[in-house]
């Protein structure tokens, strides 16, 4: 009877080990996987004499998770103070207006930063095509998962901001903002909205965005 309460045990025992064994492994595998970066082989690394970041130093930042847009059904809506509302493809804004390229350097709150050459359409050439109320102050962006943030009009239209559809001449991930990402320049990251679908002219000077309405500053102007 010894003999077999002893090997009994012995048995519980190795099974209790091999659970351990695969839980953790299981664990590993799954930390691997969410730690994978993706190889972008056409990826450009420098630019006029500029080291670039990588796309993988952009970190996905969401608040529902990575959007997955329909870019054949996608509509880019410029309304608000405006003369008429104007509703473009994706393809319309990328064929139809003029593109610009600027390495802009991305600073999150979290810490994080990273050198990248945009490229895209500036929101001025959107703005003007729809014609802007004298009265407009602020412009409110809005993104497929509910996300917002404001900015004056006139840092918009004074430093030239795009909306960027490349980032390092590759076409943004869906992890990274396709179809459009604002390139806020010198605003922290939670300015840089990402799966634009509406821009908003405004002159509500006291809008509050997603992350302003919880505490953050609403001027994120760098240091």
């Amino acid at each position: 009877m010894e003999k077999i309460r002893k090997h009994k045990t012995i048995v519980i025992v190795g099974a209790i080990t091999i659970v351990i064994m695969l839980g953790a492994w299981v664990a590993l595998s799954l930390q691997a996987a969410s730690t994978t970066k993706t190889l972008y082989p056409t990826e450009i690394r420098q630019y006029q004499g500029q080291n670039l970041s990588s796309i993988n130093d952009v970190y996905e930042n969401a608040i529902k998770g990575t959007q997955y847009i329909n870019q054949t059904t996608y509509q880019l809506t410029v309304t608000g103070l405006v003369n008429k509302t104007i509703q473009s493809t994706y393809d319309e804004v990328v064929n139809n207006h003029q593109t610009y390229q600027q390495v802009v350097t991305i600073n999150c709150v979290e810490g994080w930063s990273a050198k990248i050459l945009w490229e895209g359409i500036l929101v001025k050439d959107l703005l003007q095509e729809a014609g802007i109320s004298n009265n407009a102050t602020v412009i409110i962006f809005h993104a497929s998962d509910g996300y917002t943030t404001a900015l004056p009009i006139d840092y918009i239209i004074q430093n030239n901001i795009m909306i960027a559809y490349k980032m390092n001449g590759v076409v943004l991930t869906p992890q990274i903002g396709r179809p459009f990402m604002l390139v806020a320049q010198s605003q922290y990251g939670y300015k840089w909205i990402k799966w634009l679908t509406e821009i908003e002219v405004s002159n509500n000077t006291n809008y509050l965005g997603y992350w302003e309405s919880r505490g953050y500053p609403n001027n994120a102007t760098l240091p």
